[in-house]
């Protein structure tokens, strides 16, 4: 017996199933006596402070400037957040509702917020937001931890859904496997199972009649849970992770070489990046440097905006640990579409049309010379690039260098030193590409977007499953445009690189290599897999491949072209 789940960190998987029990759903909604309302409330801060405690015991064990850390550091922050304390607190006297309703009402009303908004990252936060309630009312319940302590078998582990506290709490070395009935790609729980290198699958609804203790055999290639599976069923999957372990070893040898055609044609691959703990994976992989840091990353939980000096030494970190390797900064890319708690975001019918990205801080320049006096006093200590998103017309660079002279001039006044900086626009609309020509005298580079050039060109919702099927990255009008991007870049001598996802695609990283693409940016897990799909073949079979997927004009012969190419 099988059951279907989303493949979010490949590998596989057998073990004992260990479920992880969540609270009972059965609440009790009536109305608590006055007299009981104090004791109720006291309640509900003892579960607060004694899951505080749980959680600041784990940070105690981990990394200060890992994922783990800084998504438990957020649920605490969450939780020891003054109006939501107060507005449990209402909730229990006002509406004589028990603590564990209290919570789940409240954290409910919060979690809608969060799903309301536009923006995937904000959405699974939404999801770390629900496991954290279901956390405390079991802490009221005067549970907090899984007791998984006694684990000495390889354990798969089946529940609901995990928060980044519990994930990093578990005994990582018994844990062979993650099954979990919610989540999405980019979970937290997912980014971090792949960090960890654990086969995990999401959104599989497994059977409730699994045991404790029950054999499993996770396929997270293909994306099955096998519930007691039959001798040939492991036969079959035992060879099968065989050949993927020994897939994954042979990539180790491309860790220390530079990424090049079989003909030893030069290609920069660099990494996407959006905190500094993956900084630190980057020689695990052998990348050329930063291709995207993703600042906006930095304000996801923090509560005011952070200072030019905090920015500052952020980025000075991130340089020293690239080691002289080039840093490229994307400007704070928010808006209406990403809501945050630093900032007060107007609401916006649409918000993908809407101020976003370098609209947003043009509109509040204050905003933006913050950042920019902390980059521009950051290229004194590494090879940095710094590059704007959602860039559409030169009137908009204007402005933004205007800008940038007007830091200069106040660090000369403040007697603080500046270094030089390589500018570049992120590539992200048909106007981007139509106008590019007007803008290219004023930047040193340009980066592609593939995921925001997709939704703009199709109108399409980049966040909705039912469209991205239909309007893929990989299509005759995308590549039409990366080529008419490419084109005007090269005339003027500029370089071009690509960092949305159709660049971690190893089957069409070489076809974008072949038209002419100078460098690609991609996850820290895609790097070793693109290295091998880019030696296999010389610069000139890729230029004709690249040529041939220029003239296909349907989406499905594009994509049955790509897949036959090797």
């Amino acid at each position: 017996m099988s059951t279907p789940g989303i493949v979010v960190s490949s590998g596989i998987a057998f073990g004992q199933a260990r479920i992880l029990k969540q609270h009972d759903n059965d609440l009790d909604y009536r109305l608590l006596p006055i007299d009981e309302i104090p004791s109720e409330q006291a309640k509900l801060k003892d579960a607060i402070h004694q899951l505080v405690q749980h959680l600041n015991a784990g940070l105690d064990k981990l990394d200060p400037d890992s994922e783990h850390y800084l998504l438990i550091e957020a649920d605490i922050m969450f939780l020891e957040d003054e109006e939501l304390i107060k507005q449990l607190l209402n909730t229990i006297e006002v509406q004589q509702f028990a603590a564990c309703v209290a919570v789940e009402r409240v954290f409910a009303q919060q979690v809608n917020l969060l799903k309301a908004m536009e923006d995937p990252y904000l959405a699974n936060r939404a999801q770390d937001v629900h496991c954290l309630s279901n956390r405390l009312i079991c802490a009221i319940h005067g549970s907090i931890s899984h007791d998984l302590e006694n684990l000495t078998q390889p354990t798969i582990l089946l529940a609901n859904d995990l928060t980044p506290a519990e994930f990093a709490l578990l005994p990582l070395e018994n844990i062979a496997g993650i099954v979990l009935k919610t989540g999405g790609l980019t979970s937290h729980t997912a980014i971090l199972a792949r960090s960890a290198g654990i086969p995990a699958l999401l959104s599989c609804d497994f059977d409730n009649a699994i045991q404790n203790n029950q054999a499993l055999a996770l396929d997270a290639l293909s994306g099955k849970l096998h519930i007691n599976p039959r001798e040939s069923e492991l036969k079959a999957l035992k060879k099968l992770k065989a050949d993927d372990l020994a897939h994954k070893q042979k990539l180790q040898k491309f860790k220390k070489l530079p990424c090049e055609t079989l003909d030893n044609h030069p290609i920069q691959l660099m990494a996407n990046v959006g905190s500094l703990s993956d900084f630190t994976h980057l020689s695990e992989v052998g990348a050329d440097g930063v291709g995207l840091f993703r600042t906006e990353f930095m304000l996801m939980n923090v509560s005011t905006m952070p200072t030019e000096d905090v920015q500052y030494g952020l980025y000075c970190d991130a340089a020293q640990l690239l080691n002289g390797k080039t840093l490229t900064i994307r400007t704070l890319d928010i808006g209406a579409d990403k809501e945050l708690p630093c900032l007060a975001l107007p609401c916006e019918d649409n918000p993908a049309l809407g101020v976003r990205g370098t609209r947003y801080f043009l509109q509040h320049p204050h905003l933006l010379k913050t950042q920019l006096k902390a980059v521009l006093r950051a290229a004194n200590h590494g090879n940095i690039r710094l590059m704007f998103p959602m860039i559409n017309q030169v009137e908009e660079l204007d402005q933004l260098f205007n800008l940038i002279n007007e830091c200069q001039q106040e660090l000369d006044n403040e007697e603080r030193g500046f270094g030089e900086l390589s500018y570049g626009i992120v590539v992200e609309t048909p106007a981007a590409v139509m106008n590019l020509a007007s803008m290219l005298p004023r930047l040193q580079f340009v980066s592609i977007g593939t995921n925001d050039l997709t939704q703009y060109a199709m109108a399409a919702d980049r966040t909705n499953p039912s469209l991205t099927k239909l309007f893929p990255s990989l299509s005759p009008a995308i590549l039409t445009l990366i080529k008419m991007t490419l084109d005007v870049s090269k005339k003027h001598n500029i370089p071009v690189s690509v960092c949305g996802e159709l660049a971690s695609n190893p089957n069409v990283a070489p076809i974008l290599i072949g038209m002419g693409i100078d460098e690609l940016s991609v996850n820290v897990n895609s790097l070793l897999e693109l290295k091998s799909a880019l030696s296999k073949q010389d610069l000139s079979t890729y230029q004709r491949w690249g040529v041939e997927a220029l003239k296909l004009q349907r989406i499905e012969a594009l994509n049955h072209y790509v897949s036959h190419c090797s």
